[in-house]
């Protein structure tokens, strides 16, 4: 038996609660994401001094084929100077576009498919200590290619990009093995292994509440 504390009452679920900003400064603004400083009123605690990423938000795509294999990208990240396999994503920049429009117009310019079938299968947030980019994992289904006449030129990294079909069995033993390094690839694999353990029955409608979004 666990000796911690049992707080009654208190739901297990994260909760959105902003504490008061007393100061919001922008100590530099990027292409896409700028770095912040805030000072928060924490109460009882005093105020404190935070800085963190903030970011437009994400979408990521489990794409599971007739096979059930799943779709995964080889890509290089220069933060981590690293080719890194992962789930097609893409950034919440197109001001007021749904999540699922989103994913779909990734999952076309990214991958060259489409979906019939679309679905939430989890929401995270990458680095809540020093980001507030927050991340909604879709599971597509029915996946047909698209046309070659209607398919995006990919650039920079995505140039030359290798694409794999992975059953997705052996995409949860890489993602345990430490052979996977992507959040999004890692939570949106083993999300879909244990969502098709329970029969797909966690799996939410595409509109499900997003409080976490950023800028929503």
């Amino acid at each position: 038996m666990s000796d911690a504390p049992d707080v009654a009452g208190t739901p297990l679920a994260d909760e959105i609660a902003p504490r008061p900003v007393l100061r919001h400064d922008v100590l530099q603004r990027g292409r896409i994401i700028d770095l912040v400083r805030d000072e928060v009123d924490l109460g009882d605690a005093g105020v404190v001094t935070r800085e963190y990423v903030q970011h437009p938000g994400a979408v990521a795509i489990v794409a599971l084929d007739e096979q059930e294999r799943v779709l995964l990208e080889r890509q290089y990240r220069h933060p981590v100077r690293s080719f890194m396999w992962e789930v097609p994503a893409g950034l919440l920049d197109v001001d007021g576009e749904p999540a699922v429009d989103a994913a779909a117009r990734e999952l076309a310019e990214e991958a060259a498919v489409t979906a019939e079938r679309w679905a939430v299968l989890a929401d995270y947030a990458t680095t809540p200590g020093s980001s507030d980019e927050a991340v909604r994992i879709f599971l597509a289904r029915g996946i047909a290619p698209v046309a070659e006449t209607d398919r995006h030129v990919r650039t920079g990294e995505e140039a030359g990009m290798e694409l794999r079909w992975v059953p997705l069995d052996e995409a949860v033993a890489r993602a345990l093995d430490g052979s996977l390094h992507n959040p999004s690839t890692v939570v949106g694999i083993l999300a879909a292994a244990a969502s098709r353990a329970g029969g797909w029955s966690s799996l939410r409608p595409t509109d499900a509440p997003w409080p976490a979004r950023p800028r929503a």
